[in-house]
C-alpha cells in the first residue's frame, strides 16, 4: 500500500514541508510517484521515517542520521553510548536547574516585602545578586542558621531595614577608612572592625559565632557577589574584601571561643 505526502505527516506527526526537505536532501526519498508526480511512501519508507524521527529526537543532527542509516553498523552503537552520556548530563545539569529555580522561588517569598521603590529607597547602591542568593541556598540548605537569618529578614519592618542599613553604612564607611589608612588587618582597629560586623549579622540576622563569621568573610574574598551584599561596587578597593578576610580572622583568633563580647551581652 502507498500513501500520499499529506497521509505520511498526519500519521508522523510532522508536516508536509519536513517531508520535502527529508526528500530533496536525499534522507528520505519516497518509494514512488503518481502519475500525476505526487509523492507516494510505501511501507518502507514508513520505517526508515520511523527511525529518522527516533534519532532525531535523540538530537542528532540529520548529517548525522544519514550517516548511521547509510550504513548501521557503522558507528550507529559508539554514537548512541555518546548520545546517553549527553543526555545524562544534560538530565542532571536540568535537575540542578529545576533545584536552584525552587530555592530562587523561595528567596523570593521569604524576601522583604517591600514594592521595588521602596527597595531602592533602603537599599541604595547595595546589590542582592539572585543567581549568588539562591547558590547560598542550596549551600546552606540545612543550616539552622541560615534558616532564622531569613526568617528575620522576612519579618523586618521597612523601618528596621532603614536602622539596619544605616548602621551597615556607618561601619562600611570605618571600614574603607581603616583600609585606606593603612590599618593593619590584624591591628587592633580593623579586628573591632570585624567585630562590629560580626554583631550586626547577630543582632539583625542570626547568632553568629567566630568560625560562622570566618565563613562568611571567606565568602566575602572568593566571590565578589557576596562581597558586593557589604560593600557595593563603586565603593570597593582591590583588596578590601581580602582585607576584610584577614581582619575577620584574626579577630576570630583573638577571642576565647564563645565568649561574649560586650556589644553582645548588651543585646535585648
Amino acid at each position: 500500500m502507498r500513501y500520499s505526502v499529506r497521509q505520511v505527516a498526519d500519521f508522523a506527526g510532522v508536516t508536509v514541508r519536513t517531508l520535502h526537505h527529508y526528500d530533496r536532501t536525499g534522507l528520505l526519498a519516497p518509494g514512488g510517484r503518481s502519475r500525476a508526480g505526487y509523492r507516494l511512501y510505501d511501507d518502507a519508507d514508513l520505517a526508515r521515517l520511523q527511525q529518522i524521527l527516533f534519532y532525531r529526537e535523540l538530537g542528532f543532527s540529520l548529517e548525522e542520521i544519514a550517516a548511521i542509516l547509510e550504513d548501521p553498523q557503522a558507528g550507529a552503537l559508539d554514537r548512541l553510548r555518546e548520545r546517553q552520556r549527553r543526555l545524562a548530563e544534560e538530565i542532571a545539569r536540568l535537575q540542578r536547574l529545576a533545584e536552584v529555580t525552587e530555592r530562587a522561588i523561595e528567596v523570593q517569598q521569604t524576601g522583604v516585602p517591600m514594592t521595588p521603590e521602596e527597595r531602592f529607597e533602603v537599599f541604595g547602591d547595595i546589590a542582592f545578586d539572585l543567581s549568588y542568593a539562591t547558590e547560598a541556598q542550596l549551600k546552606w540548605a540545612d543550616s539552622a542558621g541560615r534558616r532564622e537569618a531569613m526568617a528575620r529578614a522576612a519579618a523586618h519592618t521597612k523601618e528596621d531595614w532603614r536602622r539596619l542599613m544605616a548602621e551597615a553604612a556607618d561601619w562600611r564607611a570605618d571600614l574603607l577608612d581603616a583600609h585606606d589608612a593603612g590599618e593593619p588587618a590584624d591591628g587592633e582597629r580593623a579586628m573591632d572592625l570585624a567585630e562590629r560586623h560580626r554583631a550586626h549579622v547577630t543582632r539583625w540576622f542570626t547568632d553568629c559565632p567566630p568560625a560562622m563569621h570566618r565563613r562568611i568573610a571567606d565568602d566575602f574574598a572568593a566571590d565578589p557577589r557576596a562581597f558586593a551584599l557589604v560593600v557595593p561596587a563603586p565603593q570597593q578597593r582591590p583588596g578590601l574584601a581580602a582585607y576584610l578576610c584577614e581582619a575577620v580572622h584574626a579577630n576570630a583568633a583573638r577571642r576565647p571561643s564563645g565568649a561574649p563580647t560586650p556589644s553582645e551581652e548588651e543585646q535585648p
